[in-house]
């Protein structure tokens, strides 16, 4: 239920401000404010892959783990994102969010390789927290774990 209320949120806040900035800017196809692939939709595909997954690690080891320093965790997150950015932005936008895509391309009515940027960031995603969780420190102390039954 939460999940579902969350991207309903996430992709109304993207509809409202795509529709807000097509109002007050004119927007012609060459200025399309959405994200697509610089090069193929495989690549994007990839990079989206990966600069997700990093996202989620990030935030899964920052935010999420109870041994975390909380008040670090915004700037670990704004970090990753910004340098996701730096290297993946000329690729394929570095959209790392299905919502942020979805917004512009419904406005626009422009939905070019749009699947790479719904199912790169949720592959990435589930990527990303299902290795968190698998790598993830224990409690234990490592004698506890290594003892024999």
């Amino acid at each position: 239920m939460q999940v579902g209320l969350y991207i309903a949120a996430q992709l109304s806040g993207s509809i409202l401000a795509s529709g807000t900035l097509a109002l007050i800017m004119t927007v012609t196809p060459e200025a399309f404010f959405g994200t697509m692939p610089a090069g193929s939709s495989i690549q994007s595909l990839v990079v989206e892959i990966v600069l997700t997954f990093i996202l989620m690690f990030s935030i899964s080891g920052a935010c999420n783990d109870d041994r975390a320093v909380k008040k670090q965790g915004g700037i670990i997150v704004g970090m990753t994102v910004m340098l996701n950015v730096f290297v993946g932005g000329p690729i394929s936008g570095a959209s790392m969010n299905p919502a942020r895509t979805l917004g512009p391309a419904i406005v626009l009515w422009n939905f070019t390789a749009v699947w790479v940027y719904i199912l790169g960031p949720t592959i990435g995603a589930i990527a990303g927290a299902f290795v968190y969780k698998l790598l993830k420190p224990t409690d234990k102390s490592f004698s506890d774990i290594v003892k024999r039954s």
